[in-house]
């Protein structure tokens, strides 16, 4: 089901969603997904681990960052603080009792819950990822952009990468950013088998992965 959710950020109070599957259990997983393409790349997987779940009797919420999916929020106002913000405000309405951070999640996750950081990846190799991906295409479109150069520009003004307008203070967010993990089990993909969804050109599920993971948090919640 679609649930909905207050969230106050840069442009003021508004009403996001999340995916949920929510019987009013006391086990409640916040979901923070990646960042950038790569949220979209691993979002059916999520989705069949959240079902499994389900049928372990343990509630999932999967809320969107805003600015992106269905969010009405500018994507250009968004910020690592801001995305952190909204995750510790959705973690409260839904009254999440542990989180599972995915990739780059675990730079905007609420660090005071229990549980889970699939993966977990550094602003500053997210920002390479994204700045080369540009450069590459300028190439192929004939002409020549410098990575220190866009850099540059990200920080003073803003840039657009892979699809997004990205502001400057996202661009010097996560410039510096390192995931804060304070407790939570760390999941390397050779846990799950296979190799990451986030690497793949386009979404994909894999029933495997998302079984493997729903195993480890549902045995991880009942030890």
């Amino acid at each position: 089901m679609i649930a909905a959710w207050p969230c106050s950020g840069p442009s003021g109070l508004c009403e996001e969603y999340a995916l949920a599957f929510d019987q009013g259990r006391g086990r409640r997983v916040l979901i923070v997904p990646a960042l950038f393409d790569e949220a979209n790349r691993m979002r059916g997987m999520l989705v069949d681990t959240m079902r499994l779940l389900d049928e372990a009797g343990i509630d999932t919420f999967l809320p969107d960052l805003p600015g992106c999916n269905e969010s009405l929020q500018s994507f250009t106002a968004q910020s690592l603080h801001s995305w952190r913000a909204a995750m510790g405000q959705a973690a409260q309405h839904f009254g999440a009792s542990d989180v599972l951070a995915v990739r780059g999640g675990a730079l905007v996750y609420p660090g005071t819950l229990p549980g889970w950081v699939l993966e977990p990846a550094k602003g500053p190799s997210i920002l390479r990822q994204l700045i080369r991906a540009r450069t590459i295409a300028a190439r192929e479109a004939g002409h020549h952009e410098d990575s220190a150069a866009l850099l540059e520009q990200g920080r003073d003004t803003g840039l657009e990468l892979a699809g997004y307008r990205c502001g400057a203070s996202l661009i010097a967010g996560l410039q510096d950013a390192l995931p804060q993990i304070e407790g939570q089990r760390i999941v390397m993909q050779a846990e799950l088998g296979g190799g990451g969804l986030w690497l793949r050109a386009e979404p994909a599920a894999a029933p495997e992965q998302s079984a493997a993971l729903a195993r480890l948090i549902a045995a991880d919640l009942d030890a």
